[in-house]
């Protein structure tokens, strides 16, 4: 089983009637609702509100994390996105969602302002798919249409992707990076940009089969704690003699 966890703010869901019109579960609730049909995935969810429950012991136990968030990126405190980060240099896999982009757990793990251009203008969006083969683009045809979004553009303040896997194109002309991978130490991360609180994005098939892809794309094969040890000589008999001996 992967084991995920889905990380939303619920603030949006709770104020205001016309987005819990759209996810009256909240958007964590929508995610874990199409993540749990498939029966290799083992999912829960965190609220901002429970964030302190977020500890070592449940980022180890924790194969792919799911962040999506807006209003309160300050509410998180400091050591909560710490502990994310070593979770993912140590090979946790991380997805992060529309604004997540500002959360801090994405901007410590990739060192920039992660700032963009925006607008809410309805604009329709199309995702076009520009790695084909990659598997978090598996059973995506050329692009994805989403009737409205949150219309992002460029700049978007974020180093270079290890790969591109979507590039949004707005009807107001714009163009922006939605579909960003990365590596850091042993855990991969994707930012998948599409996901306004206020738009039924989540519900799109398309869109879960992303989210779905980039799951069991990112659950780490190998996990091990970052670390900066002081070790023997490779030759040196004894330690050569205990190594073999472990087998």
């Amino acid at each position: 089983m992967i084991r995920v966890l889905v990380f939303n703010e619920f603030c949006h869901e709770r104020a205001e009637e016309r987005i819990r019109e759209v996810y009256p579960n909240g958007i964590h609730g929508a995610i874990a609702d199409f993540l749990g049909k498939e029966e290799d995935f083992s999912v829960k969810t965190v609220t901002l509100d429970e964030v302190e429950s977020i500890t070592p012991a449940l980022l180890a136990e924790t194969d792919v994390l799911i962040w999506w968030a807006h209003m309160r990126h300050g509410n998180v405190p400091d050591e909560v996105a710490y502990m994310i980060r070593d979770a993912v240099l140590s090979g946790m896999g991380a997805i992060f969602l529309h604004s997540g982009h500002h959360s801090k757990p994405f901007r410590y793990l990739l060192g920039t302002s992660c700032d963009l251009t925006w607008r809410e203008s309805d604009d329709e969006e199309i995702l076009w798919v520009i790695e084909p083969s990659h598997p978090i683009t598996r059973g995506i045809d050329r692009a994805i249409i989403l009737p409205a979004e949150e219309t992002y553009g460029e700049p978007f303040v974020i180093p270079t992707p290890d790969k591109l896997l979507f590039i949004g194109h707005f009807a107001g002309g714009e163009v922006f990076r939605s579909g960003c991978l990365y590596e850091r130490g042993n855990g991969k991360i994707f930012y998948f940009q599409p996901g306004h609180e206020s738009y039924p994005t989540y519900y799109n098939e398309q869109v879960q089969t992303v989210v779905k892809n980039a799951v069991r794309y990112l659950a780490p094969a190998y996990r091990c704690p970052s670390a900066c040890p002081q070790v023997r000589h490779i030759k040196d008999e004894q330690y050569v003699m205990h190594a073999q001996s472990e087998f």
